[in-house]
């Protein structure tokens, strides 16, 4: 039973590292750094995939798609950070704490199948060859796009107003930096067994299944590579897979760690952390992994630079 609250709809208070003043102060340059060259790394990825024809393929479609994801994901909580970070202000209101939790679960959602579906077009590229073109045609990779971001859409409108009909009554201070549903769990004055199984379920089915069909997908794609004659070819897979891997093992990492268990010690006292790493840190290096692993899209960026260098030479002559 839910408990009755006259001030249910007031605001939050984002404790976040307030116990640790001075690493605020360290916090807010650092996150608005990492800001600053997610902003940067993202729109360059978006922009070359669009510009350059090279790169018109489904693995860099899926690529573009990731940095929008990214942009977005941050650019939900990140300004919220800087504000908590750089003043005495740590409050959030009820309004934009719920938008907060709908975009952010939405988001979060929509990496977790979509890092699935760009397992799944690596598995195709590298099994079956002489068939991507076929099976992974222009249509298929909208459809795919649109259910990922369809799946976190509907995960977001299932679980945010499940967790804000929660009453909070007199406990308003999350032991977070930014409103999502382990730390509103945490303070909520009800019985929260129902969201609990209900994170836990989603957990499995965002978190859980696709790591198994990624990492299934990376055991055929191993198998297939050691068969590969060529040397160069198999080093440039590789490269690829490697890049693709080391994406999902920084989000889904921190990510399982908060959300399997809300209620445990470690979530409630490192989950902060873990939060910082997934919302600023993955987000940034996300394109930094793809570019400097990835020659093609260095090859990208230097036409791209090019062109716009002698567009420029251009317009000025």
């Amino acid at each position: 039973m839910f408990t009755i609250c006259n001030d249910s709809h007031s605001d939050f208070i984002l404790l976040g590292f307030s116990d640790k003043p001075y690493l605020e102060k360290i916090l807010f340059w650092v996150v608005l750094i990492f800001y600053c060259l997610t902003i940067i790394g993202n729109l360059v990825i978006i922009l070359v995939s669009l510009k350059d024809p090279k790169l018109h393929i489904p693995m860099y479609y899926f690529l573009s798609n990731l940095s929008l994801l990214d942009l977005c994901f941050t650019s939900s909580c990140v300004p919220q950070m800087l504000v908590n970070f750089g003043g005495p202000e740590k409050t959030i209101s009820y309004i934009g704490c719920a938008i907060q939790l709908y975009v952010f679960l939405w988001l979060g959602a929509t990496e977790c199948v979509l890092l699935v579906v760009m397992a799944v077009d690596r598995y195709v590229a590298v099994c079956h060859p002489l068939q991507y073109t076929t099976i992974m045609h222009p249509k298929l990779c909208l459809e795919l796009a649109i259910l990922a971001w369809g799946t976190g859409l509907i995960q977001s409108l299932t679980q945010s107003p499940a967790t804000l009909q929660l009453p909070f009554c007199s406990n308003r201070r999350l032991y977070d930096i930014v409103c999502e549903v382990p730390a509103l769990i945490q303070v909520s004055s009800a019985d929260t067994i129902y969201n609990e199984i209900q994170m836990s379920i989603a957990s499995i089915i965002l978190l859980v299944v696709p790591l198994v069909i990624i990492l299934s997908s990376y055991g055929a794609i191993t198998k297939a590579l050691l068969r590969v004659k060529s040397t160069e070819g198999q080093k440039k897979a590789f490269g690829t897979c490697t890049s693709h891997l080391l994406v999902v093992f920084l989000f889904y990492g921190t990510v399982t760690a908060v959300y399997l268990q809300p209620k445990s010690h470690y979530a409630h006292e490192q989950g902060k952390f873990l939060t910082l790493f997934y919302t600023v840190i993955t987000p940034t290096l996300n394109p930094l992994i793809y570019t400097l692993r990835n020659k093609e899209v260095k090859g990208a960026l230097i036409r791209l630079g090019k062109k716009t260098w002698d567009d420029l030479c251009w317009t000025i002559a």
